[in-house]
């Protein structure tokens, strides 16, 4: 329900925690990056690491200048349990510690 796909580039942050370029992530809600904005995005500093390759729409975004600065569109906690941590909350509870 609401899954949908994304590419993730290689070289990101994203990619160094999924360890892959295409992921099913689900969402539960209309929100989108305005795309008409990106050129602005990244030209203050954000990277753009995972697109959604059907809609062209961003994913996931970074600032590599951060410690640990990831936004996602997507809803990481349906996929993820005590026994299966979802990625993103792993890499999060690591770079924490760190």
């Amino acid at each position: 329900l609401g899954s949908y796909p994304c590419r993730i580039e290689d070289g990101t942050l994203a990619f160094d925690i999924y360890k892959k370029t295409d992921i099913n992530e689900r969402h539960r809600h209309r929100y989108e990056f305005n795309n008409e904005y990106t050129k602005q995005f990244i030209n203050a500093g954000m990277v753009i690491s995972g697109i959604n390759p059907d809609a062209g729409l961003a994913e996931i975004v970074e600032i590599p200048t951060h410690p640990f600065f990831i936004g996602v569109q997507f809803h990481p906690e349906y996929k993820s349990t005590v026994e299966n941590p979802h990625p993103l909350f792993a890499a999060f509870v690591k770079a924490a510690l760190q």
